[in-house]
């Protein structure tokens, strides 16, 4: 089993050695803008090297949006960053499944998704897989509720979108954990990521905030997120506070064996 963590992009491979992780996920730009990816300093060393990588895009990225100024732009970051994370050898780009506005339906927004993906497929399509990710919040979202994922899969599945299971998000969103595996790929068909982390808050809160696997602070029991890391059978990434990454990776290599 390969478990890693998102790290500072600084310098990737040194934070990896830190915590004695397999896995590494970072971002190539500010996850709050929309500059494009620029060249990474160690791109060439993170190329070579026995990680595996995986890039996450910046946080606004909203392709569901029905608002050209946030839609169009989004479409394109996804591109860029896609391009990016090809560059550097990355396995996919975790892009957040975004939602549309109160006065829009939802149908709106998952026909975005697919015009993305027509519209890349058109150029060949993207330079490595785009790994939607489920998300806590937000009553018109795209990745909350694993009905509607079921509706964007219908969408984007023939396109080979990538799923990417957030333990914390699905938690917060009121998924039984203990079937969520299950649920995901009998909608999607894979899950090719899984990011393990715990909730500060409690079940079905919508709130999106991580804590650590083991330090005691989190409302989920550990050992069932180990349970739903052996399920998913995918490549782990905790997105965890950075001082206990090290003890969440070792706890969920043992509880994994």
């Amino acid at each position: 089993m390969q478990i890693g963590a998102h790290v500072r992009d600084d310098d990737p491979l040194a934070a990896v050695a830190e915590r004695e992780a397999d896995v590494v996920q970072f971002f190539l730009s500010d996850p709050q803008g929309w500059k494009a990816p620029q060249p990474h300093p160690h791109g060439e060393t993170i190329k070579e090297s026995a990680v595996e990588v995986f890039i996450h895009a910046p946080y606004l990225i909203n392709v569901a949006s029905l608002n050209n100024r946030i839609r169009i732009p989004s479409r394109k970051n996804v591109a860029q960053h896609a391009s990016g994370a090809a560059a550097i050898g990355a396995n996919g780009l975790i892009v957040h499944g975004g939602h549309v506005g109160a006065d829009a339906e939802i149908e709106d927004g998952l026909a975005n998704w697919r015009k993305l993906f027509e519209r890349e497929a058109d150029k060949g399509g993207f330079a490595v897989p785009v790994l939607i990710e489920n998300t806590a919040g937000g009553d018109h979202a795209m990745t909350r509720e694993l009905d509607v994922i079921a509706r964007l899969w219908d969408r984007v599945g023939e396109f080979g979108a990538g799923f990417c299971l957030d333990t914390c998000h699905a938690y917060a969103a009121g998924w039984d954990l203990s079937t969520a595996v299950e649920r995901v790929i009998a909608i999607t068909g894979r899950i090719d990521l899984v990011h393990c982390n715990n909730s500060r808050d409690e079940f079905g809160s919508n709130r999106d905030r991580h804590a650590s696997v083991v330090d005691g602070e989190g409302t989920i029991d550990p050992e069932l997120l180990a349970e739903v890391v052996r399920k998913a059978g995918a490549p782990v990434v905790v997105e965890t506070p950075a001082d206990g990454q090290s003890a969440d990776i070792a706890y969920l290599r043992k509880q994994l064996g």
